[in-house]
């Protein structure tokens, strides 16, 4: 099994940017964490992160028979991009959403997800943990669609 992290804009700037809300570990913490957890789950994992949303729409195409699901931290762009949201429709690889702080308890902005709907789910609130968990969704995700 393969599951592809895609991270957004300005998540490389985790444990600097306003740790009082995401946190103080890096995106490489974090990273190192889920790698941890899916050597135990006998699980590869792609990792990456961009600023370009372009870029991001890229991965999400190339991973179509590459990956089982895609876990997405999709940032700001959460909020704005209809192209990710039609690129997660479009590949049919199971998505999952997550978020670092609970986006529903932030500013109204934030409420509002458009790729959520094309998304198997979301996970938001539990920091970095949000990854870890996502990756053990993964699992029932891709059990759930054989």
């Amino acid at each position: 099994m393969k599951v592809l992290f895609l991270n957004g804009p300005n998540l490389n700037l985790l444990g600097q940017r306003e740790p009082e809300v995401y946190g103080r570990a890096t995106l490489a913490d974090i990273e190192a964490k889920v790698r941890e957890r899916a050597s135990e789950l006998k699980v590869e994992i792609g990792f990456r992160q961009s600023n370009q949303e372009g870029e991001l729409v890229g991965w999400i195409q190339e991973a179509k028979g590459k990956f089982d699901v895609i876990v997405i931290n999709a940032a700001a762009y959460t909020h704005t991009s209809i192209a990710l949201r039609d690129a997660i429709a479009a590949v049919g690889v199971p998505t999952i959403e997550i978020h670092l702080s609970n986006v529903h308890a932030r500013e109204e902005f934030r409420h509002k997800s458009l790729i959520a709907p094309v998304c198997c789910g979301q996970i938001c609130g539990f920091g970095q943990k949000s990854y870890i968990l996502a990756l053990e969704a993964s699992v029932d995700v891709k059990d759930r669609v054989k």
